[in-house]
């Protein structure tokens, strides 16, 4: 009988070691997009800013975070076209920032992060800033906005129709203006004024927030923008309350979609200009409301991930951190980011910024999360936010791929330190190369310096060449040092680009 027991006994514990047999497979992982808006390489303290990001800083020094990451663009627009597609915005004649009042620029044929994701049973959402065209032209924002985010895949959406800086100034849920009331009409125009409405250029006396150039139209809440606005009171938005707005609307829907994968786009809308943090984080860093912003986009960056804790939903979420394109101080705004930047450097160790086709244009902040999935690593492959569709396809079994992305799903996951060998770079519809080490610029029309932001543009009478092993920092051309590997350059580029790319007459090569 003892020993009857005791082989009874060894068979219970035998099958309670072993692991309880499962019909279902794992969750797929949710999967959420971070994308801020005009913060530099040198903007967070994990890239070597002196600014405090710790919510940023997290997720680099516990990810993969990556030194040579890029935007596909120096603007806003086109690097969202690109980000969404998998295709570079260049292919793309209208891919260009758009006023507010521009009708939808991806065709609604076309293939899309959010469509992608939906295939494969995700529920899908952007919150955040759009930027990238509503309607079909000549919308009714007093009716259902359509075509926008909803056609292209987003089942939910609350976004900003173009920028914070521009009209109109009002929320629009998944095609409907929040907070609307029908019985005062919203009208938008980007040419004239209408009748009886104030303007920054000629009333300054109601501005809390002073233009400095191309903002001087329709003021609301204080703040001079670009285009002019009637109607809609009740609709409008309060700058200050933006952050925490679109960061509500985030955590709400994280915790209402929880049981089942999701993928959501969460748009933030710092540091681009208007800067206007809340009273929270007024004062926070010493550098002025740009400062600030950045600490205020931190700051929403982790409550959304406690919300993640606090569902029980971290460990099966990969997030993706990035921005738009480089940093500008003076974007159109008084607001002492030029006279309280003290020895920060917005663009780190590089040449240019927001606008420039020099490295400080494009090469972003960009780390991807998982916790307990991605080993913490700093990973120099060369990545481009265009890889992201065809790269986060291949994680969730979707077979879908893009034109111009690349499949580099084992780079983002820090498993392979291969990335792209090459990329075409795009500024305000020039372009330039990149491969290796090696950055090439073609020669463009223009000012070397734009002078209302102070940024330089990367226009030159001749070609630029630089080894970025070695020059970082962009400052000794090697054009006429090295005229055969510039050939190769133009040539490896203009296969990619073709020869009609808008650069000025080509000079003799020495």
């Amino acid at each position: 009988m003892r020993l009857l027991l005791l082989s009874l006994l060894a068979l219970l514990i035998s099958c309670q070691s072993e692991p309880a047999a499962t019909t279902t497979e794992a969750q797929p992982p949710n999967v959420i997009v971070i994308y801020a808006d005009d913060l530099g390489y040198g903007d967070m303290s994990a890239y070597g800013s002196d600014l405090s990001t710790p919510n940023m800083d997290f997720l680099a020094e516990n990810g993969v975070r990556f030194t040579r990451g890029y935007a596909s663009s120096a603007t806003c627009t086109p690097s969202r076209y690109a980000l969404l597609t998998g295709i570079y915005p260049w292919r793309n004649k209208n891919a260009k920032i758009l006023p507010g009042t521009a009708p939808l620029l991806i065709d609604t044929a076309q293939l899309t992060m959010p469509k992608i994701f939906a295939a494969q049973g995700y529920q899908t959402a952007i919150v955040g800033k759009w930027h990238l065209g509503l309607g079909s032209g000549n919308v009714n924002w007093n009716q259902h906005i359509s075509p926008g985010p909803n056609e292209l895949g987003f089942q939910y959406s609350y976004i900003m129709a173009a920028t914070q800086d521009r009209v109109p100034t009002v929320y629009i849920e998944n095609g409907r203006v929040d907070h609307l009331d029908p019985t005062d009409p919203i009208e938008i125009s980007y040419k004239e004024n209408f009748a009886g409405q104030t303007t920054g250029k000629d009333n300054p006396e109601l501005l809390k927030m002073k233009w400095h150039h191309g903002h001087n139209n329709s003021i609301v809440n204080g703040i001079p923008r670009i285009g002019f606005m009637k109607g809609g009171e009740s609709a409008r938005w309060v700058d200050e309350n933006m952050a925490d707005t679109f960061l509500v609307k985030a955590q709400e829907y994280v915790r209402s979609h929880k049981e089942k994968p999701f993928f959501m786009y969460y748009a933030l809308q710092q540091p681009h200009v208007p800067r206007t943090p809340h009273g929270r984080f007024v004062g926070a860093t010493g550098m002025g409301p740009r400062g600030d912003v950045i600490a205020e986009a931190d700051w929403c960056i982790g409550e959304l991930m406690s919300t993640l804790r606090e569902e029980g939903l971290l460990e099966n979420t990969l997030i993706v951190f990035s921005s738009d394109n480089g940093p500008v101080l003076n974007d159109g705004y008084y607001d002492d980011a030029v006279e309280k930047i003290g020895d920060h450097k917005a663009a780190g160790p590089l040449r240019g910024g927001k606008y420039s086709l020099f490295e400080a244009g494009t090469r972003v902040p960009f780390m991807v999360y998982w916790k307990d999935h991605i080993t913490p690593k700093v990973s120099d492959a060369m990545v481009s936010q265009i890889d992201l569709c065809s790269s986060l396809a291949a994680l969730i079994g979707s077979e879908a791929r893009t034109d111009d992305g690349q499949d580099l799903l084992d780079a983002f996951m820090g498993k392979s330190d291969q990335g792209r060998d090459e990329l075409v770079l795009e500024a305000t519809s020039r372009t330039a190369y990149r491969q290796g080490d090696w950055a090439m610029i073609p020669p463009y029309k223009g000012p070397a310096l734009n002078e209302r932001v102070n940024i330089e543009l990367g226009n030159m009478t001749d070609y630029g060449l630089y080894d970025l092993s070695s020059d970082l920092g962009q400052q000794k051309n090697l054009a006429e040092d090295e005229p055969e590997k510039l050939q190769e350059m133009i040539a490896a580029f203009e296969k990619i680009r073709g020869s009609d790319y808008g650069r000025i007459e080509q000079l003799e090569l020495k």
